[in-house]
């Protein structure tokens, strides 16, 4: 018996509507579940989910609420960064020098590392651009150039990048940890280093024992205490007051971690890297008259900073795609951070946050997305302050599902419950964003939990639920 073309169709799309209307159903169960539960008794809770490839709206649960995404942010700082400065963007900072060369290869003048904003000189997460890497091409170019003694200074400049280093609405706590570092045209091994320490007696002091590598410039006053076994990392360093060398640590860390050491944030990435530059030159014989420099350390003199009339190697970082897939795998805040400050320059504006966030409001509104529901403060999501809706998270995702860098961004995004996801978490705050195939058909989504009560692992597991359903 032959079937009717017509009726076939006819079934299929019948069949299609049921199975839409059956996933709306149980993500409706479970979410009302998840609203439900004890712990998002005073919680606020938001769901978008879209078909990835056309936008159609698959379920919505207080779509339009503003909430704090945590490290969710993230993807729309990928995707604008994507969609502004391109996948095979390259930062450039540029080694040059001040004066004249004399025939005995003495530098009577100033070499000069400006920065062009590259978040990964430095970095331990490529071949080409760890420290000894970066710090041997230089080496390399002075040789080439001749130069056998420097009669001044080596300077780290901060190039265009002379504004709101730290984002507003980042409270004081975070500023001195690895993951608060602020923003640098000069950054220098993702503007942070190691300080290593030895605890005692649960309840007594711990005492620094030295910082990787050596920071003999900054001071270290210990309020730390060791803590009971499992309570993990709870110290943080505090970024010196202005015009102070001393750097507090406060908190505890636990007798039973093994590594022994926390990760700071560098005040000063440019000057770090003038440093380090100056000590590899005079290790290699190659003399330097005066000490190392930075532009803050010139501005608050007074001074201005010397325009190098010659360049003698320029440094390129690894292409964007490659900078945001450690961003979303590893949530690297100063990347994004960097990359925000990055897509203002690229509009015509000044290097700074807020400049950024106007754009990224600007480039998203015509596309027709209503600024107003991206309330937002920096470009990690490490601001309490950010607020968001779900439904232009969603949204967001959904337009790059179509870009020929779409599978760079996708593959940046981490596993979580065997979903491509990104997290985001901070005080009371847990989100997902990210894609997930339905039979065939590939959504993309943004589910955010605000003050919720209890343990994290808890609201995790509950919003795994939810999410299990576009499985």
């Amino acid at each position: 018996m032959r079937i009717n073309p017509k009726y076939l169709v006819s079934f299929l799309f019948i069949a299609n509507i049921a199975g839409a209307q059956n996933l709306q159903q149980n993500i409706q169960k479970a979410f009302t579940r998840l609203q439900q539960d004890s712990q998002c008794r005073y919680a606020s809770v938001s769901l978008t989910v879209l078909d990835a490839q056309t936008g159609e709206q698959v379920f919505a649960a207080n779509p339009d609420m503003g909430l704090a995404p945590g490290s969710t942010l993230k993807t729309v700082t990928s995707i604008t960064a994507f969609n502004v400065l391109g996948k095979d963007f390259q930062y450039q900072t540029q080694l040059g020098y001040t004066g004249n060369i004399t025939a005995d290869g003495a530098l009577n003048g100033d070499l000069i590392i400006k920065g062009g904003g590259d978040p990964t000189l430095g970095s331990w997460r490529w071949a080409s651009t760890k420290e000894g890497v970066i710090l041997n091409t230089m080496v390399t170019a002075l040789k080439k150039a001749g130069i056998k003694k420097i009669n001044g200074r080596v300077i780290g400049d901060n190039g265009i990048f002379k504004n709101q280093s730290i984002p507003d609405g980042w409270i004081w706590q975070d500023l001195g940890t690895y993951y608060g570092a602020g923003i640098a045209g000069l950054c220098w091994r993702e503007n942070q280093f190691d300080i290593t320490l030895r605890t005692g007696n649960v309840g007594g002091p711990i005492s620094v024992t030295g910082t990787v590598p050596e920071t003999n410039y900054l001071q270290y006053k210990s309020e730390l205490t060791t803590g009971a076994a499992k309570t993990g990392d709870l110290a943080y360093p505090y970024l010196p007051a202005y015009g102070s060398k001393i750097m507090y640590l406060r908190g505890t860390y636990a007798i039973d971690q093994t590594k022994k050491r926390i990760s700071a944030a560098i005040p000063d990435p440019a000057y770090d890297a003038a440093l380090r530059l100056t000590d590899t030159l005079k290790g290699i014989g190659i003399a330097v008259s005066n000490e190392p420099q930075s532009s803050f350390i010139l501005a608050d003199k007074g001074l201005s900073i010397p325009t190098a009339t010659k360049n003698i190697t320029t440094i390129l970082s690894p292409e964007l795609s490659k900078i945001v897939y450690w961003l979303n795998q590893k949530s690297v805040n100063l990347y994004a951070e960097q990359l925000l400050a990055t897509i203002a320059v690229k509009a015509g504006k000044p290097a700074s946050t807020n400049d950024g966030i106007t754009v990224i409001k600007d480039f998203w509104e015509l596309k027709g997305i209503d600024k107003r529901s991206m309330n937002t403060f920096d470009g990690s999501g490490l601001s309490p302050e950010n607020r968001i809706t779900t439904s232009t998270m969603a949204r967001i995702l959904q337009s790059a599902r179509n870009e020929a860098w779409f599978n760079d961004f996708y593959e940046s995004l981490p596993v979580y419950n065997d979903m491509k996801m990104k997290s985001g978490s901070i005080n009371s705050v847990q989100a997902y964003a990210g894609f997930q195939t339905h039979d065939g058909r590939q959504l993309c989504f943004s589910i955010m939990v605000n003050n919720y009560y209890g343990p994290g692992s808890g609201i995790r597991e509950k919003m795994f639920r939810v999410l299990n359903e576009l499985k």
